[in-house]
């Protein structure tokens, strides 16, 4: 992340606390990023410095104007304004950053080879939690090269209980004699 964007994203935090909007903020950015990621093409246009300031403004209150809260409509202005709307998902990261600190919130990644039924997942995020001993937020990816078990990325710290990580440790105990 840009020391730039992130401090962008820690302003915009700053004035969601200050507006008490931080869980509006939040939805609104996770809702336009996941638009703009949908529409590439847009994100350019309002990036490209060639087309006239006003135009790519004026586009932006078409796309957001009456949709989002006005604060944030200024906040896209900004960034397009100042030639950083390209880095808006590194602002969304420090915001969300700064809101998870906030709230005590961790992030948590679970790799697995096939998706998991909802069972497995309220389960898996309920592990977490408890071990964590904090609220978490898990994001769920499926790798088909994961053989078996899962991977789960949190607090800097990952937890491998894939197929290649429990032969990689029968493999290690046979060679060190351990095996009992």
């Amino acid at each position: 992340m840009t020391e730039m964007s992130a401090l962008y994203g820690r302003a915009l935090y700053a004035l969601a606390q200050e507006t008490h909007k931080e869980e509006i903020f939040l939805t609104q950015l996770r809702g336009t990023l996941f638009i703009l990621r949908q529409v590439p093409d847009y994100m350019r246009l309002i990036a490209n410095r060639a087309v006239p300031k006003a135009e790519r403004l004026s586009l932006l209150d078409e796309a957001f104007g009456g949709r989002v809260e006005p604060d944030f409509l200024s906040f896209l202005k900004l960034l397009c304004e100042h030639g950083l709307f390209l880095s808006v998902e590194k602002c969304v990261d420090a915001f969300v950053e700064a809101y998870h600190a906030d709230h005590g919130i961790v992030r948590a990644t679970a790799i697995s080879s096939v998706p998991l039924d909802e069972g497995r997942l309220t389960r898996l995020h309920q592990a977490l939690e408890k071990k964590a001993g904090k609220q978490v937020e898990l994001s769920v990816k499926v790798d088909p090269s994961v053989r078996a078990g899962m991977r789960v990325e949190m607090e800097g710290i990952r937890y491998d209980n894939t197929l290649s990580s429990r032969m990689e440790r029968l493999r290690h105990a046979l060679t060190e004699g351990t095996l009992s």
